[in-house]
């Protein structure tokens, strides 16, 4: 298997600021696509001495805006711009463009001809930014006409079934001529596994420049070669990852690729966002997944799908965890351990007893919480604003439940000793306190309270401000991610953290 190049995109306004961005960066790229499209007007200008300033074979690129690029003057203008970069080819082929990216629709005679050339290789591209593209192999067909050029395909997926279908379309290739990219967060994954996917390359962008592609979710530069480690991915590299719904902002990449590379592993631990756990199932077993996190809104829903169940799952109701061991999928739960160490350790208590305690929400976490505090010796009361999921959490190990209200006020002062937080409620939030973030906005803090919020992203959501404001002891979830983490390693690969 070989591995894809990487190729740094170049969305600077300037000539000189994209020689400043390659340079930056050029211990961590293979090649450069030079995106004449970002460029000031009289900066391009000088576009056809580019390639001679900079050590790496450069692609030549002039998107248009249907296509996701900046430009809009019309076929004419960049037709001219593209045979002024392309024209006074120069012995020295490095001094020349490498690469040039047409559009499937984009069939110039004179400017094909120049390539032939010049020895510049011709990336034949199809762009739906909106769309899938289920076909793959025959759309493949259709704009191969030659051996020289190498075909594109970047589409928009609008599920993880697209980006499966994507992978397993392209197990049925035999080279890597060929460029095939699913785009958006969805499409994440098409990148980090280009490898798997037979691909020629793979592009990314520096941090300095990332929001130019935000709307194509390209990774950045240090991302893609520190954090997940794509220069070292080949056939023998064991694949581990996190689904859920939408998935924004989660650490367990940092965790997981960390530990791999401290134990010298061939892994690499990646995301994959997923509406319903069918899809994520389906894409693990396509991919070649062998281990997986699961977290909202799929922690029960898996229970469906595991041939094991461990006895801790069986108990809790909810799975954190999944494995593939001997072609069968054992789910577990590494989320009560990890809560009840973190907040062990932050309240320097050895147990639960003698307090009371307040679990808000009742889904996969709180269940793994509710659970965890039993074991723990807690007395507690289960607040949901369904207050039916309440009642069966609690009856489970005869706590009391109430509604996530001002009506249930009272019973919330009660069980005020600890209150932990397991909603979404003021996750990626930033604002002040309101009732769409704080999911005890009716509370007043006495400042008696030990509060635990199991969010960690930010590290001081809406209802801790407010706690902490009040004068009460408050921790996010970042500890209880790293515990429940560290087990999860080694469940996925034998070895302690």
């Amino acid at each position: 298997m070989e591995r894809p190049k990487i190729c740094l995109t170049l969305t600077g306004t300037t000539i000189r600021e994209n020689l400043e961005t390659l340079d930056k960066y050029r211990d961590k790229i293979d090649m450069a696509e030079l995106r004449v499209d970002y460029l000031n007007t009289d900066e391009r200008l000088y576009v056809r001495r580019f390639p001679s300033l900079i050590d790496v074979p450069c692609i030549l690129t002039i998107r248009r805006q249907i296509d996701g690029g900046k430009f809009v003057e019309g076929e004419a203008a960049r037709t001219v711009l593209f045979a002024r970069a392309l024209s006074f080819a120069d012995e020295d082929k490095t001094r020349n463009f490498a690469y040039v990216d047409f559009e499937e629709d984009f069939h110039i005679p004179s400017l094909e001809d120049a390539t032939l050339a010049f020895d510049t290789k011709v990336i034949r591209s199809f762009h739906d930014m909106h769309n899938p593209v289920s076909d793959i192999i025959g759309r493949l067909k259709k704009m191969t006409t030659s051996g020289f050029e190498i075909p594109k395909i970047a589409f928009m997926p609008h599920s993880l079934d697209d980006v499966t279908n994507l992978f397993r379309e392209a197990s049925k290739l035999r080279d890597n001529n060929h460029i095939l990219l699913a785009m958006g967060p969805m499409g994440i994954p098409s990148r980090i596994l280009g490898a798997k996917l037979k691909n020629f390359l793979t592009y990314t962008s520096s941090p300095e420049s990332i929001g130019n592609t935000a709307n194509i979710a390209h990774l950045d530069a240090v991302k893609l070669n520190e954090l997940y480690r794509m220069k070292t991915i080949n056939e023998n590299t064991k694949i581990f990852g996190i689904t859920g719904w939408p998935l924004t902002g989660t650490s367990s990449p940092e965790l997981h690729n960390a530990g791999y590379t401290r134990h010298n592993m061939n892994s690499v631990y990646i995301p994959f966002p997923a509406e319903n756990f069918d899809q994520a199932m389906s894409f693990a077993e396509t991919v070649g997944v062998q281990g997986f996190s699961i977290t909202v809104p799929h922690k029960e829903a898996v229970l469906e799908k595991a041939n094991f169940i461990s006895p801790e799952v069986l108990d809790i109701g909810a799975s954190n965890t999944m494995v593939l061991k001997d072609d069968k999928w054992s789910c577990y739960n590494t989320d009560a351990d990890g809560f009840a160490r973190s907040l062990l350790e932050f309240t320097e208590l050895k147990n639960l007893k003698h307090k009371k305690v307040a679990i808000i929400g009742a889904g996969g976490a709180a269940k793994a919480i509710a659970y965890a505090v039993y074991k723990a010796g807690g007395k507690a009361c289960v607040f949901n604003r369904t207050l039916g999921k309440a009642k069966a959490l609690a009856e489970k190990y005869d706590f009391e439940y109430g509604p996530l209200s001002a009506e249930g006020g009272k019973l919330l002062r009660k069980y005020s000793d600890i209150i932990i937080q397991t909603t979404s409620k003021g996750m990626h939030c930033k604002e002040s306190s309101n009732a769409e973030n704080d999911p005890l906005f009716f509370y007043e803090f006495s400042g008696k309270e030990i509060l635990f919020d199991i969010i960690y992203m930010p590290e001081v959501t809406p209802v801790m401000a407010r706690a902490k404001a009040a004068g009460c002891h408050v921790c996010n979830g970042y500890y209880m991610l790293r515990y429940q983490g560290y087990k999860q390693f080694e469940l996925f690969t034998g070895d302690e953290y």
